[in-house]
């Protein structure tokens, strides 16, 4: 990365860093709403289920709130990544070329680490 990559100024990234913490608090709450949903958490289960169906259903319901759960684990990671870049004066800044990333893609994915290409390579 060069010195002569440009930045955004203050007065975007400012809504921008007001948006992303926001959306990390919502996703906090949730995350912990989706955790108290989980069957195997409820102190009132019981361990010795002889009702396969249930047992099965306590299943379903722990795979699915762990697999949510881990999906805005996920996103809240990308929102505090897409934070420190903001903080450290690199928001928009590819962390793998180093090239700005595309501001349509900032404006529908504001969390954005990567260039468009760059993100394309890491999902393969």
């Amino acid at each position: 990365m060069t010195n002569s990559t440009p930045k955004f100024p203050q007065s975007v990234l400012t809504p921008v860093s007001e948006f992303l913490s926001a959306k990390l608090n919502i996703l906090k709450k949730r995350k912990q709403a989706i955790a108290k949903q989980d069957p195997f958490k409820d102190v009132s289960r019981i361990d010795d289920n002889a009702a396969p169906d249930i047992e099965a259903d306590e299943q379903d319901g722990h795979a699915r709130t762990s697999a949510i759960g881990s999906e805005i684990g996920r996103a809240m990671v990308q929102i505090r990544k897409a934070l420190t870049m903001i903080k450290l004066g690199k928001y928009g800044v590819c962390e793998v070329c180093g090239n700005m990333i595309d501001t349509d893609r900032l404006v529908i994915y504001p969390e954005a680490t990567l260039c468009t290409k760059d993100s394309r390579k890491s999902e393969k």
